[in-house]
């Protein structure tokens, strides 16, 4: 099974990671996070798996971010209000993102890549 590769493709940091895939001749399944924003179940599915807190998640950079102050609803709000929050917009979750049957990575850490995916 492919990787799945979640991106942007106008974000710097997923074109970085689109050239680290294909440098190490790692095949995934590209798939546009705006376009496609990921569902509730897969985000659920996905914090389990990858073993970090929710609010990793979350592109705290991106203006949605600021611009509806979500800081202070990612300290303070359940998981289920959180995934609500994520699943409503592919720019509200952090990029890029890749699924593997034995792990989910999040942001683009070469070191961590290299790791897991190689």
């Amino acid at each position: 099974m492919k990787p799945l590769f979640v991106q942007y493709p106008k974000c710097g940091t997923c074109r970085k990671a689109t050239k680290w895939l294909e440098a190490n001749n790692v095949e995934a399944t590209s798939r546009h996070i705006v376009e496609e924003n990921p569902t509730r179940e897969e985000l659920s599915e996905w914090i389990d798996r990858s073993g970090l807190p929710i609010q990793r998640f979350f592109n705290t950079s991106g203006m949605i971010y600021r611009e509806q102050n979500l800081k202070e609803k990612v300290n303070s709000a359940s998981k289920d209000e959180l995934l609500d929050i994520l699943a409503s917009n592919g720019m509200v979750v952090k990029r890029p993102i890749v699924v593997t049957k034995d792990t989910v990575l999040v942001g683009f850490n070469e070191k961590e890549w290299m790791e897991k995916l190689k």
